[in-house]
């Protein structure tokens, strides 16, 4: 059954409260709170440390079963080797694998620096060592990237185009794969932004494809106060329908 998974990006955030997080309650408990009203988050601390062991155990403990966590793709991947083939990819994914293990490994998603221009062959060469039994997604912030070419190489492999959007950059609303990843940038959304995020969502839940959306963080709850609005229209609207 196709699903609707929606959080912020990270999830430690004091500035939270009382908005979000009560008042009282210890950061150690933030992602047994977060996950009482999100089903997602995506991860950060993946995109400059290889993940823990003892981390990722307490992540799990933390959260019920179905709870997903999305992972940025190390630097090193992306922006140091510049997706070139490295000994190092193995070892990232390889650290992943309690994640993926207990079925909490939600898409790990490559985000490119802006500087790096299309270059096809290697992202050809790249895309095609990726495991096949994890769901993987590509923000590409150099407009030489967004091509027919790259988007039917993506869809070849079943990698998601992640549909990004700021107050500066906006990829293309393409659907390269089973599911779809939506990152939201910008620094505020109006009621008639949200409404539209939703339908768009549901859009892609009806076309039977699993949707990934996830807010900014920011100094405030906003992002994670839209996330849990958006899943309550949804899951509302389906369960009406």
């Amino acid at each position: 059954m196709v699903k609707l998974y929606s959080g912020t990006s990270g999830f430690a955030y004091a500035s939270w409260k009382p908005d979000f997080y009560p008042q009282k309650l210890p950061a150690k408990n933030f992602l047994q709170h977060y996950a009482t009203r999100l089903n997602a988050v995506e991860i950060n601390y993946t995109f400059r440390q290889l993940a823990k062991a003892a981390t990722v155990e307490t992540w799990v403990t933390a959260t019920p079963d179905g709870f997903l966590f999305a992972c940025k793709a190390h630097m090193r991947i992306t922006h140091i080797n510049r997706l070139k083939e490295s000994e190092f990819n193995e070892l990232f994914f390889r650290a992943l694998e309690p994640l993926r293990a207990t079925r909490r490994l939600g898409p790990v998603l490559f985000q490119l620096p802006p500087n790096f221009k299309a270059d096809v062959p290697l992202l050809a060469a790249f895309v095609e060592k990726l495991p096949t039994d994890i769901r993987t997604t590509f923000e590409f912030r150099n407009v030489s990237w967004l091509t027919d070419e790259v988007y039917r190489l993506l869809e070849k492999h079943r990698v998601a185009l992640c549909l990004a959007e700021s107050e500066t950059f906006e990829v293309p609303q393409v659907v390269t794969s089973d599911f779809v990843y939506a990152r939201l940038r910008k620094e505020e959304y109006s009621p008639a932004d949200r409404r539209e995020i939703a339908d768009r969502a549901r859009q892609q839940l009806t076309a039977g494809r699993d949707a990934f959306v996830f807010f900014k963080h920011e100094d405030t709850p906003a992002g994670a106060l839209y996330a849990e609005e958006l899943q309550k229209e949804v899951v509302s609207r389906q369960s009406a329908s």
